[in-house]
């Protein structure tokens, strides 16, 4: 049995940004939802990390094309062993909301949830309501 037992209170959507165009990011506008639950400055340094991260992913260069024209001429048999460069800044990024969930949000009764569970339409941010042991002695 567990000592404490946590239910979903509510859930705060984070909407992507569309300002500068179709890329990858969500507002870093402080939600009232969050007042009391986490630090603005927190918040707001978690999505402008999980946008730059985006960022890098959706970032092309010379390594990108020659990549694609090494894609073509396996007939896009290389990525039966090799990963892409999106796919290892995915994983870099569910690392990264792992690691805030652990130290930040999960302390504060919150949980991060990585946007590509959501589609990259948005972040969603669990607030949990304690119903444990917390009065208890």
């Amino acid at each position: 049995m567990r000592p404490q037992q946590l239910s979903v209170a509510s859930n705060v959507f984070i909407q992507r940004d569309y300002s500068s165009g179709t890329k990858c990011q969500f507002q870093t506008k402080f939600p009232p939802e969050l007042e009391n639950q986490i630090d603005r400055q927190q918040f707001e340094e978690t999505v402008r990390t999980l946008n730059n991260l985006y960022a890098e992913a959706e970032k092309l260069g010379s390594q990108s094309y020659l990549k694609g024209c090494l894609d073509c001429l396996t007939a896009y048999t290389i990525f039966l062993c090799m990963e892409t460069h999106y796919e290892k800044v995915l994983k870099k990024i569910a690392k990264y909301i792992q690691e805030q969930n652990k130290k930040i949000y999960a302390p504060q009764g919150l949980l991060l949830t990585d946007p590509i569970e959501q589609g990259l339409r948005v972040v969603k941010i669990t607030i949990y309501e304690d119903r444990g042991v917390s009065s208890g002695r």
